[in-house]
């Protein structure tokens, strides 16, 4: 599907009042950053709280980060989408950055974030690793980068995403989009978990996840 298509299919989706994956955070994400927050860098100066929402749709995960302080960018291919995570932030009372943008071509910057979050983004295989891969290079030292996304046994359950096998997603390919860069694995997990995200993803759901470090300095 190409870029207008895909604005197409998925302002359809974004276009009622309800949200269509919930207004809260994805558990990952919150579980994650608990675990590994970023690091201070060396020497005692403190990290930027600086977040990257990539595909954040309706802000829920963008809206979230920035509730705990972080100044957050949410990029979506969705004006509708975007729209939607605007008035979210305004009514939890705190502000991001929306970026409407094909995030496969949009620039994530060096070293600019101390959080880049990919959550539920599915992508063909060679798309997925570039744009992790340039996740990586978008954190600064200490950041971290995490990611959830349906594995390749979801088609069996049916309570949400793709339904392209294609864009379902194995840990031991997920693993390999990170050999050599600069990075720990500091979380990794496939496997079944309750997903409550809104109307669209309910239920037992079979998910992949990873959370890397980009080395400090």
């Amino acid at each position: 599907m190409d870029v207008k298509g895909l604005q197409a299919f998925w302002d359809e989706r974004y276009a009622g009042t309800e949200f269509a994956f919930g207004e809260a955070p994805n558990d990952c994400l919150v579980e994650q950053l608990a675990a590994h927050p970023p690091l201070a860098r060396a020497g005692g100066s403190a990290l930027p709280m600086t977040a990257l929402a990539l595909a954040d749709g309706e802000g829920r995960n963008g809206v979230w980060l920035a509730e705990q302080g972080y100044a957050v960018t949410s990029i979506d291919v969705s004006p509708k989408g975007l729209d939607k995570a605007t008035r979210l932030a305004q009514d939890r009372n705190v502000s991001i950055q929306t970026v409407l943008a094909d995030l496969t071509a949009n620039d994530f910057g060096q070293q600019a974030w101390s959080v880049v979050a990919s959550i539920f983004l599915h992508l063909p295989p060679e798309k997925r690793r570039e744009v992790n891969r340039r996740a990586v290079e978008a954190l600064q030292p200490g950041g971290v980068f995490v990611f959830e996304g349906y594995g390749t046994d979801q088609l069996k359950y049916g309570t949400g995403g793709p339904k392209d096998l294609a864009l379902l997603y194995e840990l031991s390919a997920l693993r390999a989009d990170f050999d050599g860069l600069p990075v720990q694995l500091v979380h990794e997990f496939s496997g079944e978990r309750l997903v409550q995200e809104g109307v669209r993803h309910t239920g037992l759901a079979s998910v992949v996840q990873v959370t890397v470090r980009r080395y400090a300095d």
